[in-house]
């Protein structure tokens, strides 16, 4: 590791050594390399970034002007509408998320920017429901306590596969993040059904008596759901 410094910048570069007799800088993720042949001293290499430094910083500086834009990446469905992804690469330890209104917004570490798009596009969906999921979830279980006048012994959001819930022997409620592509109506209604098998455990006359008590319209969302359990 090498350092430039001057009274108004300091430009941190990496040298990598190698047998070829060229030299060349370079910007890889907002850090400065310098290939230099392994005969060239730190003290040459050093002149020839001094010699370079108006050209480094303004490379530097497009690279952080194009790391605060956002690219668009697609769309997801989120609580019964379309939203835009946005993300944007950056100098962070962590991913962070971003709902707002349509609108997704995401930050990745500069770490993952050689990670395949598609592969990295489905790790950030799953994230996205997640964390949208633990925002709106806590919300449909406290109006479904209130409303039915009992609660589990715990709930988890627990992705799982075409099934969006589920109530345990020892009842507590299994909730797919993925429920979250519904709308609001059908996430409460889910998280009610949930909370009758706390009752009964199978769909007897009773169990749709008491659905239909507290979600009149319940046969509407079973037929937006599209067959998959719950």
């Amino acid at each position: 590791m090498g350092i430039l410094r001057n009274r108004t910048d300091v430009i941190a570069y990496t040298i990598d050594k190698n047998i070829n007799n060229n030299l060349f800088i370079s910007i890889q993720n907002g850090e400065v390399v310098v290939n230099a042949p392994w005969y060239y001293t730190r003290n040459q290499i050093q002149e020839i970034v001094e010699e370079k430094k108006k050209w480094i910083l303004e490379r530097i500086r497009q690279y952080e002007m194009l790391k605060e834009q956002y690219s668009n990446t697609g769309t997801i469905t989120i609580l019964g509408k379309e939203c835009n992804i946005k993300i944007r690469y950056r100098n962070i330890k962590t991913l962070t998320v971003n709902v707002e209104d349509r609108v997704i917004k995401i930050e990745i570490p500069n770490k993952y920017n050689k990670v395949e798009k598609d592969a990295l596009l489905r790790l950030l969906i799953d994230k996205i429901y997640q964390v949208v999921a633990e925002r709106e979830l806590e919300t449909s279980m406290e109006k479904a306590r209130i409303l039915l006048g009992f609660a589990p012994e715990d709930y988890k959001i627990q992705k799982m596969k075409n099934t969006l819930g589920k109530c345990t022997q020892d009842k507590t409620i299994i909730l797919n993040p993925e429920i979250v592509k519904y709308s609001k109506s059908i996430i409460d209604y889910i998280v009610i059904h949930q909370f009758c098998h706390l009752k009964y455990k199978t769909h007897t006359k009773g169990f749709y008596q008491m659905i239909k008590k507290y979600v009149p319209d319940y046969e509407n969302f079973i037929k937006e759901i599209n067959g998959l359990q719950y």
